[in-house]
Order: C-alpha cells, then structure tokens, then sequence
C-alpha cells in the first residue's frame, strides 16, 4: 500500500512539471498553423490574382477563393480546398482587408484571445 503511495506522489510531481510544457507548445503549435495556413491563403490569393487581375473584394471576401463569383470567366479556382481552411485554428475567420488602391491585401488573425494586441498564444498575426 505504501508503495502505490509513492508512486501516485511521483505520477502527480511528473505531471506538475511536465503539463506546463505540453500546453506551451499546443499553443505554440496552434500559432504555426495559423502562420502556415495564412502563408497557403496568401499564395491562392495571388494565384486568383493571377487569373483575374485583380484580389478579391472587401465584400467578396476570401470565400471567392472557394466559390466562383457571379459573371467572372476568368475564374479558374478553386484556389483553395475549402471554406474550412478559411478559419484559424481557434475558429475565426481570417481577417482581409484590401489596401486603398486595392493594390495589396492584409490577412489577420487575433490569435487565441480574438482580441487586439497581446504576447505568446494572444498575439495577432499578419501578412500581406
């Protein structure tokens, strides 16, 4: 009985040191895939751009790299796989905004709070 003792005391003392560590790179794994997954959305984007001299319009939004737009047959998407991978890995859509000139685009994700700002897992991510 003494034994089992000892080793439930050792079990719970492995997992206060090693938990912490797991869950770090869980949300340092999740950033990676968000990073990755806006790099895939950036090179349909110019792909799209490629076919259709122009990038997708603010209210047409990244759906139009899925979905054909209405009257456009210089569309030869699908640029990406799905709607799915529309979403970062915390659930929200990417944001995308179209420059003044609409000349360049901005991608953005608010990382795991959904918030403006923050460091680590909460800290937004973008690319253009």
């Amino acid at each position: 009985m003494f034994e089992l003792l000892v080793v439930l005391v050792i079990l719970a003392l492995l997992a206060t040191i090693v938990a912490p560590r797991v869950i770090g790179y869980l949300g340092r794994s999740k950033t990676d895939v968000a990073q990755s997954q806006m790099s895939s959305i950036a090179t349909s984007l110019e792909l799209f751009y490629l076919d259709m001299g122009r990038y997708p319009e603010a209210d047409e939004g990244l759906v139009v790299l899925v979905n054909a737009p209405e009257d456009a047959p210089a569309w030869r998407g699908p640029y990406f796989n799905n709607e799915t991978g529309l979403t970062d890995p915390w659930g929200r859509e990417y944001g995308y905004v179209l420059s003044e000139g609409e000349e360049r685009y901005i991608l953005t994700s608010l990382g795991r709070d959904g918030e403006m700002g923050g460091d680590g897992e909460d800290r937004d991510l973008s690319r253009s």
